[in-house]
């Protein structure tokens, strides 16, 4: 992996069957304030409440977005191509699972209210991607585009960063960590018009989150000495950190982008 080849072209619907497990238990939610902000003034049938608002999240991994606004009552596509991902998902009454793409999401036209990327855009082609969402996409509707970003002013979050980029030679948390702070719209989406918004998250792990944690990530060898200097690493900077809980605080800055075609 080199930091100049373009993420969408490295297997991004297949690269994560072995980490399916691991993205599920131990990848972080978003904060409360994240998801109002995605869903502040997002309705389209004039105060109405039937039907629900209709959300495609696109990329949904294991659904943990997606059940943020299952939860908020609306109905929720999840359009996600590997199939380990899709059946880690814990099911919900309000949250339909569909095979397919950014580019190919296989949904109606005119069909959804929003799409939202969490912590998937970095892996689409945008081009593609955002003529596939202004396809998509109702009169009125939006697109939200939310990462999980580290933030490397607090001591965990950069000793952790520090011994993943290690691990995986610096391009994977490099490349995306690109993405998310400037991430490239395309037409009929106007980067002028996007409004950018941020959050603080945190998340709290045992040393054996922590280390699943890291292992959820594509880019992270999950054998071999990289992969147990990383583990090392990631016990002595838990030993370092823990609170009286046992507990490190992985701090991030939620990145939202919210924008209309």
């Amino acid at each position: 992996m080199t930091p100049q080849e373009p993420l969408h072209e490295m297997r991004p619907t297949t690269r994560f069957t072995d980490r399916a497990g691991d993205y599920a238990k131990y990848r972080p939610t978003y904060p409360a304030q994240a998801i109002d902000a995605i869903l502040d003034g997002l309705d389209p049938r004039g105060g109405t409440s039937q039907p629900p608002i209709v959300a495609a999240d696109v990329g949904a991994g294991t659904g943990i977005s997606a059940r943020l606004l299952a939860e908020r009552g609306l109905h929720v596509i999840a359009v996600e191509p590997n199939d380990a991902m899709r059946a880690a998902a814990e099911p919900h009454a309000l949250i339909e699972w569909r095979a397919g793409t950014a580019e190919a999401t296989g949904l109606d036209d005119a069909s959804v209210d929003l799409v939202l990327c969490a912590q998937s855009y970095h892996w689409f082609e945008p081009a593609a991607a955002c003529r596939e969402f202004a396809r998509i996409l109702r009169p009125g509707g939006r697109l939200a585009l939310v990462w999980n970003d580290g933030d490397e002013t607090d001591p965990v979050a950069r000793g952790y960063y520090d011994l993943v980029r290690e691990a995986s030679d610096g391009a994977g948390p490099t490349s995306h960590q690109a993405a998310a702070k400037n991430p490239t719209f395309a037409l009929p989406f106007d980067p002028a018009r996007v409004r950018r918004l941020r959050f603080r998250n945190e998340q709290r792990l045992d040393e054996a989150s922590l280390i699943g944690r890291a292992m959820s990530a594509s880019y992270v060898p999950k054998s071999g000495p990289r992969a147990d200097r990383l583990i090392e690493g990631l016990r002595a900077l838990h030993a370092r950190h823990a609170g009286a809980d046992g507990r490190v605080a992985l701090v991030y800055e939620v990145l939202v982008y919210l924008c209309e075609p």
